[in-house]
């Protein structure tokens, strides 16, 4: 409460709602204390729900570790002008019934993060192709309900992907990754990782249509061989990263060329590794000083 001019007090919520609160101050504030505001009184809550409906970026996971269904319906309830979302936080209950509608209402979505969503199903992501044509990014690690069909509809409709996390989609095989590829021409990150499915046809797939490509993870990709590696080699020229840890069939001979070009591996080379075993078992690391 300030003293203005001639002895009249102003309150904070005599503010401009809309053209200073919300777009000056409330930005700085944690999203939690927002959320907290909305008990003062009856005014603060309609101040608070002005703000939600205008929030470009909603991060779940600056509320806490977990919030009630009702909480995440109520405070997205009038928001149409969303780009950021991350669902982490809703893993464990979050459905269709409660995701379709935000999804329908925000067309602009450039970034969603679903990861570990497990109640969710192949609705949602046909939702997301069909309402959010202008997807950049997109995290759906650990959603086994994730199939071809739905991700080849991802395909169609969000031809501007860069980046997608398809970490642990089991039900993914190289079909769908290859479709994927031929359409979204613009991917500069893709995991695969934890999929036994995928083999050398995926990779070698998305290595020659997506020459944008910056980060590359196979890891525990069991069917993965050297072939496709110095394929990726060959067309990725913008390859910044590479995992690969636990791709058993995947050696030096390989990833040398891609070592030579900078590009950071998660494995190490072989007689890096073999020092580090001697160190570990025979316990000489005081007297190794090797450079490699």
């Amino acid at each position: 409460m300030e003293e203005g001019t001639g002895g009249c007090k102003y309150l904070l919520l005599d503010l401009p709602w809309e053209d200073v609160l919300v777009t000056h101050i409330f930005c700085y504030l944690p999203i939690r204390q927002l959320i907290s505001l909305q008990r003062v009184s009856r005014q603060f809550h309609a101040l608070i729900q002005v703000y939600l409906a205008n929030c470009r970026t909603f991060d779940f996971t600056q509320i806490g570790q977990s919030i009630p269904k009702e909480a995440f319906c109520s405070m997205l309830r009038d928001n149409k002008v969303l780009q950021n979302v991350a669902l982490q936080n809703c893993s464990d209950w979050l459905t269709d019934k409660e995701l379709l509608p935000v999804i329908g209402q925000n067309q602009h979505l450039l970034r969603i993060n679903m990861r570990g969503c497990v109640c969710l199903s192949r609705h949602s992501l046909v939702a997301v192709s069909l309402s959010c044509s202008h997807l950049r990014h997109l995290g759906l690690a650990h959603c086994e309900w994730v199939d071809s069909l739905s991700l080849r509809s991802l395909a169609d409709h969000c031809r501007g992907l860069q980046s997608i996390d398809l970490t642990a989609c089991r039900q993914l095989k190289d079909e769908a990754i290859c479709y994927l590829a031929k359409k979204c021409l613009q991917l500069r990150s893709l995991s695969v990782a934890v999929n036994a499915n995928i083999t050398d046809t995926s990779v070698e797939e998305v290595a020659k249509n997506c020459r944008e490509l910056e980060q590359l993870d196979l890891t525990g990709c069991l069917r993965v061989r050297n072939e496709s590696i110095r394929t990726v080699a060959e067309y990725c020229p913008k390859l910044q990263s590479l995992k690969v840890n636990h791709c058993h069939n995947v050696t030096e001979s390989s990833l040398g060329i891609l070592r030579k070009r900078n590009v950071e591996i998660d494995v190490e080379p072989p007689l890096q590794r073999a020092l580090v075993l001697l160190q570990d078992v025979v316990g000489f690391a005081p007297f190794i000083n090797l450079q490699i």
